[in-house]
């Protein structure tokens, strides 16, 4: 008997079905996964006031209004109310995407979206500011942490905790120091070459404190993100746990406030 397409399709329409269950199964277990388990945000809340790099200013918001009276929308009079943002796309927690610092480099817009969920690593660099405030995570550091947990997977999202996230609404001065506890440039250079990571993150505004910004620029001209202003990092396990991290589709985007939670094993 010769094969046609029309009984090769007859003959795979039983297993597409059944693929098809399985797959739907699959991601129904997935999610009551997933549901059940404890969920952190690592985001911060931003307003008007909080901590910003002063080449860009404070945001400013008010209250949308109809462009051709200038009265404000409200609740009362309209059924709704809306609210205008002025602000630079790096405010609050926010996505540094490739484009941000190369010419040739991916927006924000075109970041794939099988990157928005990874496993989730946190480095600590707590235990070493207690004599050193403005520790840089070495590549020593990170060579105990993986003695210590097992060596950074592979296509993961690692975190440095600095626990600066304290000072983002209690002391905004504090937070906005320079120096500041960051990371080292042989440790991002070895993450991202020696351990194949995916993207990295960390509590400050900038990545590391060199003149030059030689982290930042490694980072976002090699075609990877990063997450400046991280928080609750301290409630996150070292390993095992998920990070999804999201942000609005601007077109062209060269960055903006993101929303990022962490999903513990």
């Amino acid at each position: 008997m010769i094969a046609t397409p029309r009984l090769i399709a007859l003959l795979l329409v039983p297993f597409l079905a059944c693929s098809g269950a399985a797959a739907a199964d699959d991601l129904a277990r997935a999610y009551r996964i997933i549901a059940a388990k404890r969920f952190v945000d690592l985001t911060q809340a931003f307003g008007p006031e909080t901590p910003v790099w002063s080449g860009f200013g404070q945001a400013r918001f008010r209250p949308a209004a109809d462009p051709k009276t200038g009265r404000p929308y409200s609740i009362k009079d309209d059924g709704f109310r809306a609210t205008f943002y002025e602000m630079v796309g790096q405010y609050g927690t926010h996505v540094d995407p490739p484009a941000h610092f190369a010419e040739d480099g991916i927006t924000m817009d075109r970041i794939p979206l099988k990157q928005m969920i990874l496993p989730l690593i946190v480095l600590d660099a707590t235990p070493y500011l207690a004599k050193d405030p403005n520790h840089a995570f070495s590549l020593a550091d990170l060579k105990a942490w993986e003695k210590k947990h097992g060596r950074v997977p592979r296509g993961s999202f690692v975190a440095l905790r600095t626990d600066m996230s304290k000072d983002w609404d209690r002391n905004p001065e504090r937070f906005k120091r320079q120096p500041f506890p960051a990371w080292a440039f042989e440790t991002i250079k070895f993450l991202y070459e020696q351990r194949g990571v995916v993207a990295t993150g960390h509590e400050s505004m900038d990545t590391d404190t060199t003149d030059k910004m030689e982290s930042e620029t490694y980072i976002l001209r090699h075609g990877h993100y990063q997450i400046e202003v991280m928080a609750n990092l301290d409630k996150v396990p070292p390993k095992g746990a998920l990070i999804v991290v999201t942000w609005p589709k601007v077109r062209n985007g060269l960055g903006f406030p993101a929303r990022a939670f962490a999903i513990l094993p």
